[in-house]
């Protein structure tokens, strides 16, 4: 059964959503959250970690695994379009009233943690590019690494910075959660004003770096640059990583399918529509920024994990000083466009999860004018300003491993369960040359996740959240006599 808005959109039964994002909407949304902040202060990172513009072969292969992975995402956002995204696919695939149970209240936990990291990883790129008018910004405070060794697993090691930066990142988080505060469809058009920015910003940088192209100064590799030795591999691992970060949001218009209109027809087209955009974006871009500004250089700041601002330089040798100032502001505007769309989209997640009985009750309580799920916009905005303290390599490395493990891994393998478990299944898209893509993702984030020096320390983070998450699960599902404590269905066994 259906109800109906003032609008005449269609809405599910059981929520007070309101179909109001259309396929462009979805589609900026998605663009918005995908690019954000992170290609342009990324740059001398991932530069960085591979030790020259052979980089590139990390965005190559991360739009690989994107577009793997959307197709995934397609699969399954057409055949279960509502609010929720991996809530309820993964509930569907594991059996809801059994392991599916526990796997999505696993996954709902992890995103309590990855989604605020995602949003402070936006907010303090934007108090990054703010530091190009203001330096002062960047000056450290204080500095302070807790340890806190593990049983059998090593020591959990957590570095918590403090500057006047931080402060400015706070502010981005208390903002977003203001304007969000208001109508799905009044958000909607505000989303097609932020995504125009977007693409005019990613346009001027386009156009400035390949009219002023030095071919030499973009294809300059250093000796040995794929001699496919330990060291390249530990590189291309992390690489791919940054790359999964910066692509990575494709997904955000899965989590809105109450509010989505015809969400088996625009949910896939909003996916592909935003993968290829933006992949084809990223690519030129970094090809231009290369030409003009050394590698060398770029890998100095990668380093010192500071002056990350490199649109705003390139900007300054080619246009000068006023140039650079004027991309700073987009590129701010381009960050706060991410981080309100990232918040837009989790804040659908819980509530979804609460509406089914499987989260926390108050994260299902709905604005009684706007009808938006306000407790848990405020609740992601509240712990992603406390995650603003975390330096922004940390909060990329710690948001994307926990993803990994928590959720894509088990979510790419999980389209094929379902294949096996629900053939009968409604699937108005399939996924094309099906089991590929799917053994494709999962391959790609294995191999991101070990190839990497050092990858131990993001895994304790998530091994943490895992052991912390079965811990609450099995304590309310003992009180409630659910699964494993009782029968299927939640009587006592």
């Amino acid at each position: 059964m259906q109800t109906t808005d003032k609008s005449g959109h269609a809405a599910p039964a059981g929520t007070q959503l309101v179909r109001g994002i259309g396929l462009g909407s979805a589609t900026a949304l998605n663009m918005i959250d995908m690019i954000g902040v992170g290609p342009f202060i990324t740059i001398p990172l991932i530069v960085t970690v591979m030790g020259g513009p052979q980089a590139m072969l990390g965005w190559v292969l991360g739009a690989v695994l994107a577009i793997c992975d959307g197709l995934v995402w397609a699969e399954l956002g057409a055949a279960m379009p509502g609010s929720g995204g991996s809530y309820r696919y993964l509930q569907e695939i594991y059996g809801p009233k059994k392991l599916g149970r526990l796997v999505s209240f696993l996954f709902i936990w992890q995103l309590s943690f990855s989604a605020p990291l995602s949003i402070a990883s936006g907010a303090v790129g934007l108090s990054q590019y703010a530091a190009f008018f203001w330096p002062g910004l960047e000056r450290v405070w204080s500095t302070h690494t807790f340890n806190a060794p593990l049983p059998l697993a090593g020591t959990l090691q957590l570095t918590w910075v403090a500057m006047p930066a931080t402060l400015v990142a706070i502010g981005v988080c208390m903002l977003t959660a203001f304007l969000l505060y208001r109508r799905i469809t009044a958000i909607s058009r505000l989303s097609t004003l932020l995504w125009a920015g977007v693409m005019g910003t990613i346009g001027w940088i386009i156009f400035a770096g390949f009219t002023h192209f030095n071919a030499h100064r973009a294809f300059d590799l250093p000796p040995g640059a794929f001699s496919f030795s330990r060291g390249f591999f530990h590189g291309l691992g992390g690489a791919m990583l940054i790359a999964a970060y910066d692509i990575g949001g494709y997904y955000n218009v899965c989590f809105l399918g109450d509010e989505v209109k015809q969400p088996t027809k625009n949910i896939p087209r909003a996916l592909f529509l935003s993968i290829l955009a933006v992949v084809c974006l990223y690519i030129a871009m970094n090809v231009s920024i290369l030409g003009v500004i050394p590698w060398r250089e770029m890998t100095n700041s990668g380093a010192a994990n500071s002056k990350l601002y490199v649109v705003s330089t390139l900007m300054e040798r080619v246009y000068g000083h006023g140039a650079a100032s004027v991309v700073s502001v987009l590129v701010m505007w381009t960050a706060f466009a991410s981080v309100f769309s990232l918040t837009l989209g989790y804040s659908r997640v819980p509530y979804a999860a609460a509406l089914d009985g499987n989260y926390f009750r108050v994260f299902a309580r709905v604005h009684p004018v706007h009808k938006i799920p306000y407790v848990s916009v405020l609740a992601l905005a509240a712990v992603a300003a406390l995650f603003c303290f975390l330096r922004l390599a940390d909060l990329i490395a710690a948001l994307v491993v926990i993803r990994i493990l928590l959720q894509y891994l088990v979510q790419a393998v999980g389209v094929i369960v379902l294949r096996i478990r629900r053939p009968e299944m409604v699937r108005p898209f399939r996924m094309w040359l099906y089991p590929v893509p799917a053994l494709v993702a999962a391959g790609s984030f294995l191999f991101i996740l070990i190839s990497r020096a050092g990858f131990l320390r993001e895994i304790r983070y998530a091994a943490v959240i895992l052991i912390a998450g079965l811990a609450v699960y099995c304590v309310r599902s003992w009180r409630r006599r659910e699964w494993p404590f009782g029968l299927p269905d939640g009587s006592p066994s």
